[in-house]
């Protein structure tokens, strides 16, 4: 693949489940950063066989992406998107980045370009969390077996360890909402805000 001559930013989020990297996401989404979520594209395959949304079939389609096409299988299937969305977009938010391998293949594509930051939580307040949500709540056994899988199976630790900036979430949404505001700006990472006639 042809890489883009134009620099390469993006801005990774990582963390464990629960941590409040979803909350990030949407937040920077409604900001006007573009964002692309790696698990969409296991979402699209899951669909794309017919299968039903659901936590086990997306764990089967995601392993077997990577047995097949190796450990670093979503960056690579999201660069095309990736650069696409860098001919329009000033910045791209990466929501979703779990494997070591992935961000190895991301620190080579964007270099310097390539910001990662990591949304962590206590243990306790991340299972509380995936109790509790709206959407897929998990029991705190599942949630600790889903922590030992993703760690196991999916090199997960490595990116959150070589994070950039590490943002703590054990308070109000509304705190760590605020954190990564002045990170942004201490970052000068503004998306491209296009102003009607």
């Amino acid at each position: 693949m042809e890489r883009s001559t134009k620099p390469l930013r993006a801005l990774a989020l990582v963390g464990m489940p629960g941590s409040g990297k979803t909350l990030c996401a949407k937040h920077l989404e409604a900001r006007g950063f573009y964002q692309f979520r790696f698990g969409g594209i296991v979402v699209d395959e899951v669909v794309r066989r017919g299968l039903p949304i659901t936590p086990e079939n997306e764990r089967i389609v995601r392993e077997e992406f990577r047995k097949n096409e190796g450990m670093d299988v979503m960056a690579k299937r999201a660069l095309p998107h990736l650069y696409a969305a860098l001919e329009t977009h000033p910045v791209i938010v990466i929501d979703g980045l779990y494997s070591f391998s992935e961000y190895k293949t991301l620190h080579t594509e964007f270099d310097s370009g390539l910001i990662v930051v990591a949304i962590i939580s206590s243990r306790l307040k991340r299972y509380e969390r995936l109790t509790k949500r709206g959407e897929r709540p998990l029991t705190l056994a599942e949630a600790e077996e889903r922590d030992f899988l993703e760690i196991e199976r999916l090199e997960k630790g490595g990116p959150i360890a070589m994070a950039d900036y590490t943002l703590l979430n054990d308070g109000e949404p509304e705190v760590l909402l605020e954190k990564l505001d002045a990170l942004l700006d201490k970052l000068r990472f503004y998306p491209k805000i296009t102003v009607a006639n």
